[in-house]
């Protein structure tokens, strides 16, 4: 029989656990009866290094199911290291994951579908949100930038789906052959090329605390998740870079001109907005260069992506 295993990141959840776990534990009991899923059927709670009481809720739940399993970081390592560390573990012994952040915003209730569909022969099942009316105008707004300009730079991403997604056994474990410590799981699955399927949910409000993701982190991840996927940036640096070559052809040409006919006029301002744009034109291409570079450098140390302090089996 399949077994499934609902993996949960939570950083500082202690809030939301004690309403998100037996939730999901009565969601999946219902999925394994009426699915025919495996009876060993579990859920993997992934501590991304909570400085509050999370690790203690897990241990509680735990106490009383023992298939309610958890892991605990060493420290804060990020959400996607947590979701890694969720699907490495889950697929020692399970055939599907679903993973689910821990504030519910997510709609749980759609995890019979994205089952149905596993079952109907997908290896991936997208949730996708079919509006963002909760977000703020200015949320609303990037985001929808945000997938507009990956598009433009090449990328495949899903729009309106972050990380509540079920994944085949198979699905998994390629994602996990991708090395890379600068992860951005939403742009890599499309790559993996299995055979997917959507399901749409309507996104609802958290159920208490405050987001994990602010607008800093979230800048953040936005950038994380270009670098990590494409080498448009620095392309553009070249394009810009040719442009400018090009302009100051134009502009020495149009100088002898002007020095021939005896029309030249000396002005202060005009040189210094070119010397001030084309420094910061450098300065900027040089920062995108520096961060490719960074990220470079992270990956040739090859440091683990995440230290699991504690283990719940």
């Amino acid at each position: 029989m399949q077994k499934l295993t609902i993996v949960i990141p939570a950083y500082n959840e202690q809030e939301v656990l004690k309403d998100t776990v037996p939730r999901l534990w009565s969601i999946e009991r219902e999925v394994v009866t009426q699915n025919f899923l495996s009876e060993d059927s579990d859920m993997l709670i992934v501590d991304d290094g909570s400085s509050d009481n999370t690790w203690s809720i897990i241990e509680s739940f735990h106490k009383q199911h023992s298939k309610i399993r958890g892991l605990r970081f060493s420290r804060n390592f990020g959400h996607q290291a947590a979701l890694i560390a969720g699907l490495t573990e889950a697929i020692k012994t399970t055939n599907m994951t679903i993973t689910i952040d821990a504030d519910l915003q997510d709609d749980p209730e759609k995890i019979m579908e994205m089952v149905q569909a596993y079952s109907a022969g997908a290896d991936i099942v997208y949730g996708v949100r079919t509006h963002r009316e909760t977000d703020s105008w200015f949320k609303r707004t990037t985001a929808q930038g945000y997938y507009k300009l990956l598009r433009l730079l090449g990328v495949q991403m899903v729009p309106n789906h972050a990380d509540f997604r079920l994944m085949s056994k198979r699905a998994a474990q390629t994602l996990l052959t991708y090395p890379e410590r600068n992860m951005f799981i939403r742009g890599l699955i499309p790559k993996l090329g299995f055979q997917t399927a959507k399901v749409y949910y309507r996104r609802t409000p958290r159920l208490a605390g405050e987001s994990k993701y602010p607008l800093k982190k979230m800048l953040a991840f936005a950038w994380d998740g270009i670098t990590s996927l494409t080498i448009a940036p620095v392309r553009l640096i070249l394009l810009l870079g040719t442009l400018a070559v090009m302009l100051a052809f134009g502009m020495s040409v149009y100088s002898i001109i002007v020095k021939v006919l005896g029309l030249t006029v000396h002005g202060w301002s005009s040189l210094m907005v070119s010397l001030w744009f084309l420094g910061g034109l450098q300065m900027m291409s040089l920062g995108v260069i520096g961060e490719y570079i960074g990220k470079m450098m992270t990956e040739v140390k090859g440091r683990p992506r995440y230290t699991i302090q504690t283990r719940l089996d």
